[in-house]
């Protein structure tokens, strides 16, 4: 397997435990009971979402010159680092999106939930940092996955059980470690 589906796999789980895309699997999965048509919807609205978000790191790489984008890159694996730290929450109880089904209401309200996601925005640096498309989506959405099907499944109980502040701190010190490379090789202190 390449290094770019095992980082996104590792990078987006991890930064997912705890997000406010997990709560809302777990709040959907306690409204709907319906356990395999949430985790489909999440699937489907995890490939669309990051597809847009691989093409748009994607892009950046083939427009940006590559010194500025491995700076770039280095400073953005930091900042995500931080944001990791912070926890997030849920602003409501989602309410069933006028005679949609459970798979449609969850693909739409996956989708809107993670517009602007840490986990959106790692999938954007990552497809930028590997130029890989496939493998980038294909592990962030497996990432995705390994994090939310056992929210839905087991729900809240599971999630009070996790270190949160543990699994955001290893994620945190994944993406420290990333910047860290990215900035040590554009700088030519580690060979690349």
């Amino acid at each position: 397997m390449s290094s770019a589906f095992l980082v996104s796999v590792g990078v987006v789980a991890l930064g997912e435990i705890g997000d406010k895309t997990q709560l809302l699997a777990m709040v959907l999965a306690a409204r709907y009971h319906r356990p395999l048509p949430i985790c489909f919807g999440i699937l489907i609205a995890t490939l669309v979402n990051h597809a847009m978000a691989g093409a748009v790191g994607i892009l950046l790489a083939d427009m940006i010159h590559p010194d500025t984008l491995q700076w770039v890159l280095g400073v953005s694996f930091l900042l995500m680092a931080g944001w990791l730290l912070v926890p997030d929450k849920i602003d409501d109880d989602p309410k069933p999106l006028n005679g949609l089904g459970v798979v449609m209401t969850t693909i739409v309200m996956f989708f809107l939930a993670e517009m602007g996601d840490k986990t959106q925005i790692a999938t954007v640096a990552l497809a930028a940092r590997y130029d890989s498309l496939i493998a980038v989506v294909a592990g962030s959405t497996v990432g995705m996955m390994l994090a939310n099907v056992p929210a839905v499944y087991l729900g809240a109980k599971a999630a009070e059980r996790l270190p949160l502040k543990l699994v955001h701190g290893l994620a945190a010190l994944l993406f420290a470690a990333l910047g860290i490379f990215t900035l040590l090789k554009v700088s030519g202190l580690v060979a690349g």
